[in-house]
């Protein structure tokens, strides 16, 4: 398995970066999204035909986490990049680790036998069907079991055991590309909490593949530290 390195990258405060912060940074969570997935590729993109071999998120509007295969470099003088650290954690069974994680997940549905179905966003899947007037109660009411269940699957799957779980919030983006072309929404679901270990390596390299969906806009970077 290739040696992964975790890194943080700030946008700089500079006269010419602040002169750009607004176009960088802007205002919606679905704007920053789709501009962050274009700048921080800035930060990886050396070749032409380089595809996607690292998770990033947004820790706050213009400050990213990384866990890539390769340093991010910075080409363009827009970032403070931190020395990147190896990630590359111990972990056995029985360890408890803490966790953040910023996540599209999704089930399938309406596929045939044999035949993998379209991917939906856990909680609308779960309210469908319900009265438009009434969506918003029964979304606030589905967050935990959903999450949880959903958690609990990626467990049995990847070697944890969910000990705790907060859901921190939900939002729906809408992920555009040129002229206000919507490409797909996004329902995006802040958690943390508590796992126990059940697999250290297949955990860990859970976490180097990342959870879910979205992972090009700011998804499935699971951060951990020990509990």
């Amino acid at each position: 398995m290739t040696t992964k390195l975790f890194s943080r990258a700030q946008l700089k405060r500079n006269v010419s970066a602040a002169a750009l912060r607004a176009v960088l940074i802007p205002d919606g969570r679905g704007s920053r999204a789709v501009t962050a997935h274009h700048l921080v590729w800035t930060l990886f993109a050396d070749a032409p035909e380089r595809e996607r071999d690292f998770l990033w998120r947004e820790h706050e509007p213009g400050v990213y986490y990384f866990l890539s295969d390769r340093p991010p470099r910075d080409e363009h003088g827009l970032f403070e990049v931190a020395p990147a650290k190896e990630f590359a954690p111990v972990l056995r069974i029985g360890d408890r680790v803490a966790f953040e994680l910023r996540v599209n997940a999704t089930v399938s549905r309406g596929g045939a036998p044999g035949v993998r179905g379209k991917p939906c966003d856990i909680v609308m899947d779960a309210i469908h069907g319900k009265a438009v007037g009434s969506r918003a109660e029964a979304r606030k009411d589905a967050l935990d079991g959903v999450a949880g269940a959903w958690m609990s699957r990626q467990g049995e799957k990847t070697g944890f055991a969910v000990e705790r779980l907060e859901v921190l919030g939900y939002s729906s983006i809408d992920v555009e590309r040129g002229r206000g072309r919507r490409v797909a929404r996004l329902g995006v679901l802040d958690l943390r909490g508590v796992l126990s270990v059940l697999d250290g390596d297949a955990l860990v390299s859970a976490v180097g593949a990342g959870f879910g969906r979205g992972k090009a806009f700011g998804c499935g970077l699971m951060l951990i530290r020990r509990a």
